[in-house]
């Protein structure tokens, strides 16, 4: 009785969100995918003619493709990542609708479930109309595309999984810029969405391997070139066990703030 009720109750959390966001569906659709797309004119048209191709592992790639292939992780983990971390908190600390929710037989940790599930489902919200407008330019027709939206649904739940661990320790919005400034935004520059990790040096690219972004364009960027994953089963290792550990840790730190 105890795991069915674990397992049924973030539902209608998630449903609330849901129904709450359909209002403004497409304002959100709009924020989320301009920023990305932009980038994506702006530097893979604009910069990619100039560079023209870049070599990967020996093998030359467009550079609107090669950026096209990192952006579209990098927009799920942006999704995610804002959604688990501003929403989430304005729901958990301003408007105070986790208390209204717990006030119904439903726990805590019900809703930091359903808040993560919400937060990755935006994400793969943003990546399906960014993937359609990639098909739509003609970036990149394989057929192996229909994978990216596991792997990417993966990257959003591992991303919101560690915002949660932000949104838990925030006492303001304010906060959050630590989150951006000291991890997501060098992540973003050493995970190889706008150039070739191997330019960095080597005790970088070391580094780099680890990062959970990392591991998401070494599974998506192959798919766009119509081509397999040179490590799938390590790739997908590391992300589960980010998001696990990173669930856990958020977690117990929601816990112990609501126990204040």
């Amino acid at each position: 009785m105890q795991a069915r009720h674990s397992w049924l109750l973030w539902w209608p959390v998630f449903l609330r969100n849901l129904l709450v966001w359909k209002k403004l569906a497409i304002p959100s659709l709009i924020g989320n995918i301009a920023e990305p797309l932009m980038w994506l004119v702006a530097f893979g048209y604009g910069m990619g003619a100039l560079i023209g191709q870049v070599s990967l592992d020996g093998t030359k790639v467009p550079y609107l493709l090669f950026l096209a292939s990192g952006s579209i992780c990098m927009s799920a983990m942006n999704a995610a990542t804002f959604e688990a971390l501003y929403s989430a908190f304005s729901r958990m600390h301003v408007q105070k609708t986790w208390d209204g929710i717990m006030n119904a037989p439903i726990r805590l940790d019900d809703v930091l479930l359903a808040e993560m599930l919400w937060a990755a489902f935006k994400a793969v919200f943003t990546i399906t109309a960014m993937l359609f407008v990639m098909l739509v330019l003609g970036i990149s027709h394989s057929p192996k595309l229909v994978l990216c939206w596991p792997i990417l649904l993966l990257v959003g739940i591992t991303f919101s999984c560690i915002a949660l661990i932000f949104n838990a320790l925030a006492k303001g919005y304010d906060f959050f810029t630590y989150y951006f400034t000291l991890f997501l935004t060098p992540m973003t520059f050493l995970s190889g969405v706008f150039f070739p990790r191997d330019q960095l040096p080597h005790w970088v690219q070391v580094f780099s391997w680890y990062l959970p972004l990392t591991q998401a364009i070494e599974l998506v960027r192959p798919l766009f070139m119509d081509q397999w994953p040179t490590h799938p089963g390590i790739n997908l290792i590391i992300l589960l066990s980010t998001a696990v550990i990173s669930y856990l840790i958020a977690l117990n730190l929601t816990r112990k703030r609501f126990q204040k």
